[in-house]
């Protein structure tokens, strides 16, 4: 069906008046009966009853006519929603996040965000950055933000954060002093790490196998506030990035610098490749950048 034909019957039978219809159209009276009598014949039906002067509709006409103004108001609310998209006044997004990187960045650019663009709807979803991974592989989420590398031959990425990760040990730590360390200092250390969900627990053990010797890894968890607490209570050491400096204790730990090697803690927002960006994520992403 031709949207044109359906809007053209609409306004005849609002007018009931094909004379009335073509001047507020602004088509000619000839076009718009011929427009008319093409969506009879498609719908096989008479809408028009021309047997008398005025416009009379059949009982079909009398059906198009409610059943269409309903379509039309349909289309012009899709107009609507499309525009707003289109518009960033509406959208929504879910962004995967581990509970570090969250904890870190994102509650200052959640806020900046929603004053930009408040009727855009954010769902944040807490995975370590392995599981992130696959979910915004499988279309489950929309941008994820990881631990780099990540494949790029599955995602496209936006680099996000660069930063040195560093000791944590408790103050009365023969360590605890230094200014900077050297990671196999570290080999008769007992560890307290992320869980295997997280790329950081992975890295960190690469890490030391690289310089030579395999960490003792002696707890494992998905909070990196009970892993501070831990070494708070001088029950092992770990391994973080910078900006954790300012949110533990400085009282009962110590962050120093690894230097030999230096471990860097890149981060990225991920999307799978090729997957629709809607307008929203898009905004995110760009908005991401500019702080970078």
């Amino acid at each position: 069906m031709d949207f044109r034909q359906l809007n053209y019957f609409l306004e005849v039978a609002k007018q009931k008046s094909f004379t009335k219809a073509s001047q507020t159209l602004h088509i000619s009276q000839p076009t718009l009966s011929k427009m008319v009598k093409n969506l009879e014949e498609e719908l096989e039906v008479e809408l028009i009853d021309r047997s008398s002067r005025q416009i009379d509709l059949t009982d079909a006409g009398e059906v198009v006519y409610m059943q269409g103004q309903k379509i039309v108001e349909s289309i012009d609310e899709l107009s609507s929603f499309l525009y707003d998209i289109m518009h960033l006044k509406k959208g929504k997004m879910k962004i995967g996040i581990p509970p570090l990187i969250g904890m870190l960045f994102f509650p200052k650019i959640i806020k900046e965000f929603r004053k930009l663009y408040p009727s855009i709807t954010i769902r944040l979803i807490e995975y370590g950055a392995n599981r992130v991974q696959k979910e915004v592989e499988k279309g489950n989420l929309d941008l994820g933000v990881v631990v780099m590398p990540v494949d790029e031959e599955k995602f496209d990425v936006i680099p996000f954060v660069s930063e040195h990760m560093m000791l944590y040990v408790h103050y009365s730590h023969p360590l605890a002093n230094r200014k900077s360390i050297s990671l196999h200092e570290l080999q008769h250390e007992t560890f307290i790490l992320f869980n295997e969900d997280f790329t950081l627990h992975d890295r960190l053990i690469a890490e030391c196998e690289k310089t030579g010797f395999e960490p003792n890894v002696a707890y494992e968890s998905s909070q990196w506030d009970f892993i501070s607490e831990m070494i708070a209570e001088n029950l092992g050491v770990s391994i973080f990035p910078q900006s954790i400096a300012n949110k533990v204790d400085s009282a009962t730990i110590r962050a120093i610098p690894i230097v030999d090697p230096s471990i860097s803690w890149d981060l990225g927002v991920i999307l799978k490749k090729d997957k629709y960006v809607s307008y929203a994520s898009k905004q995110m992403i760009k908005y991401i950048s500019s702080k970078n």
